[in-house]
């Protein structure tokens, strides 16, 4: 993964073609870019962040931001109950309570 102004690209490579393709994957706006190299699709990620950016204030249109930091998840009652429980015997909110176990869980990844 490759990161740049807070955007994140992910690249694979297609042995067929023998070319690197990626993709920004931290935003629901579509933003590709390719390379035959290493060099080259560093190069390509980071024009292509900067071809959006600078597409998105010509056009007045607000640059999608990577992750706003907040989404909804839908459970059942019965689970929301027992997570609004382990938060009040934490001291904790139910936010950092899930934050807490997001973070457990994602610790690998990031």
């Amino acid at each position: 993964m490759m990161k740049y102004k807070g955007y994140i690209g992910m690249v694979e490579y297609d042995d067929e073609a023998k070319i690197f393709h990626g993709e920004v994957i931290n935003t629901r706006d579509v933003i590709t870019f390719e390379g035959e190299s290493a060099k080259e699709i560093e190069q390509a990620f980071r024009d292509s962040v900067d071809d959006y950016l600078a597409w998105c204030k010509e056009d007045g249109v607000e640059p999608e931001k990577p992750y706003s930091g907040t989404f909804t998840v839908r459970i059942s009652p019965e689970l929301h109950g027992r997570v609004a429980l382990a938060a009040k015997k934490e001291h904790i909110s139910i936010n950092k309570l899930v934050e807490n176990a997001l973070m457990k869980e994602t610790a690998l990844v990031g």
